[in-house]
This record gives structure tokens, sequence and C-alpha cells, in this order.
């Protein structure tokens, strides 16, 4: 994202006496995305962007906050699985290992993986 629209979106969270209250999470965690890229000098930030570093400190902190709590850094999106027809393996029908050189094997029970592993060893 441009600083310039961040520098936009973030003023219109400021007050009347200049201050800058910022109550939008998404905002609070795309002002950290973008701290978090920034690789030149943090006053050279506060500055194209227009809040003081106190202020800039407060932000950080709400943001990292939201983060570590766990607010969604993205929407959900629900992904369906397309009909599985006979003879394919569907979600939770069965065990998978990824063996040596790329393969994959498939095991219907459980009985049939522990088999395989005592042969194996």
């Amino acid at each position: 994202m441009d600083l310039e629209v961040l520098k936009k979106k973030i003023s219109s969270f400021r007050g009347d006496g200049g201050r800058v209250k910022i109550t939008d999470d998404h905002l609070l965690l795309e002002i950290l995305s973008e701290w978090e890229k920034w690789t030149g000098p943090s006053d050279g930030f506060y500055k194209a962007i227009g809040i003081s570093a106190n202020g800039m400190g407060s932000i950080i902190g709400r943001a990292k906050k939201l983060r570590r709590e766990g607010f969604p850094a993205q929407e959900f999106k629900e992904i369906k699985v397309a009909g599985s027809g006979q003879g394919v393996l569907g979600p939770c029908q069965g065990i998978e290992i990824a063996w040596e050189n790329g393969r994959l094997i498939r095991f219907q029970q459980v009985d049939q993986l522990v088999d395989f592993l005592k042969k194996v060893a």
C-alpha cells in the first residue's frame, strides 16, 4: 500500500486537536504491516504518515496485541470439496504419508499403516 493512501485513511481518525484516535482494527493491522515492511529510519515512517513517535508507539502496540490475540489478518474463506466419487478418498478418510522421493502412500486403516511401518523398520 502506498503511504499516501495510508496517511489519508489515518487522517479520517484525526480529532479537532490534531490527535489520532484509530478505532478501526483493520487500519491498525494495515499500519503494522506497512511498519514491518519499512526499511528506512523510523522517524521517516512517522513523518510519511503524519503521526508523532509517541502516537505511533501506541498504535503499533495496539496492533501487535490484536494480532497476538488472534484477530484474523484476512477474511475466512470456506473451501468446499467437490463431490467425491467411488474409490476417491475424501478428507479424514484414511492416512497419507509423504514417503521418500515425493511418493505418497495412502492407508485406509491404522492397522495397515502399523503393519507397513513394522515391515520397513
